[in-house]
Parts: C-alpha cells; sequence; structure tokens
C-alpha cells in the first residue's frame, strides 16, 4: 500500500472514523450486499431465466412460498429473481450516468469558478441556474418524453439533468481557493491555468466529489425508477425496478407482492446509499478539523 501512496496509518484512523457510526456500517453492508448481488445475478438468482422473455402462466400470480419467496407475476416470472436483475439495471444506470456527469460537472465548474466574473463564468453559470431551476424529475419527464423510450434514453435524460450540481460544487469551491496564497504563488512562478486547475485546485474538491457521488446514486436510481414507472424509462421485459413497480400496482391489494418487493428493494437500495455517503461525509469532515 506504501508504495502506492496509500499511508496504513491513516487509512486505519479514517475507517476507525468511519466506523464509530453504526448506521454506516449498516449502510457499507447494503451496499456490498447489493454489489454482490449484482455482480453475481445469473449465478445465485433462482430462475436466471425468468429476466427476459418468459411465460410460465400456469404458475402465474402465485403468492410468495418456498419455490417463489417473493411469489409470481402475471407472466409466471419469479418477482426474487427478476428483483436480483433489477439491481444490476439499476447500479448500471447510477455509474454510467455518474461516470459522464461527475468529469463535464467538475471541468466546467473549475473554468467558472477560476475565470470569476468574466464571460465564461457568465455563460456557464447562468446555463446551470437554468437547469438547476426546473425540478429534476420533471426536467428528465420532458426530455425522456422527446425520445423513445428505453433505457439508454432514460440515462441520457438523467445525465443532460444532474451535471449542474457538480458544476455548483466545484465552482464554489474553486471561487473560495481562487485567491489563496498557494494559487497565487503558482501564477507568480510561471504555471499554466491548467496546472493549476489539475494540479493544485481539482485535488481538494476530490472528497466532496466523491462524498456527493456517493449520495447521488441512491437519487439517480431513484429518478431512474421514476421514469420507468411511467413508461419513459427501461421497456419490458426488461427486469427494471420501476417497471416491476408499475407492473404490479394495478394488481394491488390481491397480487401486492408483485409491487411490494420491487418497492422495498428501491427503498433499501436508496437508504444503503445515504447511509454509506452519510458515513463517508461525516469521515471527510473530521478529517479535515
Amino acid at each position: 500500500m506504501e508504495k502506492l501512496g496509500i499511508n496504513k496509518k491513516s487509512v486505519r484512523k479514517s475507517w476507525y472514523k468511519f466506523s464509530k457510526n453504526p448506521l454506516s456500517i449498516i449502510g457499507l453492508v447494503v451496499v456490498l450486499a447489493i454489489i454482490f448481488i449484482t455482480v453475481f445475478a445469473n449465478i445465485i438468482a433462482p430462475y436466471p431465466k425468468h429476466a427476459g422473455w418468459f411465460t410460465d402462466f400456469p404458475n402465474a400470480k402465485l403468492p410468495p412460498s418456498l419455490g417463489h419467496p417473493f411469489g409470481t407475476d402475471t407472466m409466471g416470472r419469479d418477482v426474487l429473481s427478476r428483483v436480483m436483475f433489477g439491481f444490476r439495471y439499476s447500479l448500471m444506470m447510477a455509474m454510467i450516468v455518474l461516470v459522464l456527469v461527475v468529469p463535464t460537472g467538475t471541468f466546467l465548474g473549475l473554468v467558472a469558478g477560476y475565470y470569476n466574473n468574466t464571460w465564461l463564468d457568465t455563460i456557464i453559470m447562468r446555463l446551470t441556474d437554468i437547469f438547476v431551476a426546473i425540478p429534476s424529475l420533471v426536467l428528465a419527464m420532458m426530455i425522456s418524453s422527446l425520445l423513445e423510450p428505453s433505457l439508454f434514453n432514460a440515462m441520457l435524460a438523467v445525465t443532460l439533468l444532474w451535471w449542474p450540481w457538480y458544476t455548483r460544487l466545484v465552482y464554489g469551491i474553486t471561487c473560495s481557493m481562487r485567491n489563496e496564497y498557494f494559487i497565487q504563488s503558482a501564477e507568480m512562478i510561471g504555471a499554466s491555468p491548467f496546472h493549476i486547475l489539475i494540479k493544485e485546485i481539482l485535488p481538494n474538491t476530490l472528497a466532496p466529489i466523491f462524498t456527493k457521488m456517493t449520495l447521488d446514486v441512491a437519487w439517480v436510481i431513484l429518478i431512474g425508477a421514476s421514469l420507468s414507472f411511467i413508461g419513459l424509462g427501461a421497456q419490458p421485459p426488461t427486469p427494471d425496478l420501476g417497471t416491476m413497480v408499475s407492473d404490479g400496482y394495478r394488481y394491488m391489494p390481491e397480487l401486492w407482492w408483485i409491487s411490494i418487493f420491487p418497492s422495498l428493494a428501491i427503498v433499501f437500495t436508496i437508504l444503503g446509499f445515504n447511509l454509506l455517503g452519510d458515513g463517508i461525509r461525516d469521515m471527510l469532515a473530521a478529517e479535515a478539523y
């Protein structure tokens, strides 16, 4: 670890601060369990074939039992197996969206903050304000409705609405650091703006960015599930959690299991990432003082 520039003592100290909060540990366990299910869904799912085009009408609408712990849906598909694969699509959406929006929002925030009170700052931040002013779900619905409903287009819609939050976060940090002595010293010795942004300012933004990413996983999953619920996200037979809730709610309360278990899966996913994000935020805040 020392060869990689990682201090073992610092890692142990950070883990100690993180582990002092039992809720953070619960969040970590939930997230690790979801990741495990996502990676090995093909192996551990009782009926992997039920995640695709599959019908078994003689076994349709079965309540929870030993053979089907979460019951079966109106097509005879095992709900537990589909929930396991649903985790995969939810996490895939969150990861792809964040991989796209974090670099974009961070770069724009760095540029706008460093060139504060210039035309570049004005253009970037006014555009950011426009996107932030519109509620996230409404904007996602508006973008998705203009495109063909699909998982990819749902990802695109969420990506287009999420970058401003990272721009504003990094913009605030960059503006506060713009007149620090170490920035002025770097400018005086002839360091290029690119060097200052990447080598001097960016490292100081990584901790809050990482904390926000952890918390945003839950929000992205929730927005994606909401789009799927209203038919603007993943389409059948994709075992998306939002689509499963939408397919089952019309049969409530008689066939409650079709909708309730995917809903609980969304709740536990959001809860796990929120608890983990809170723990990381508290740990980094403690290290800062």
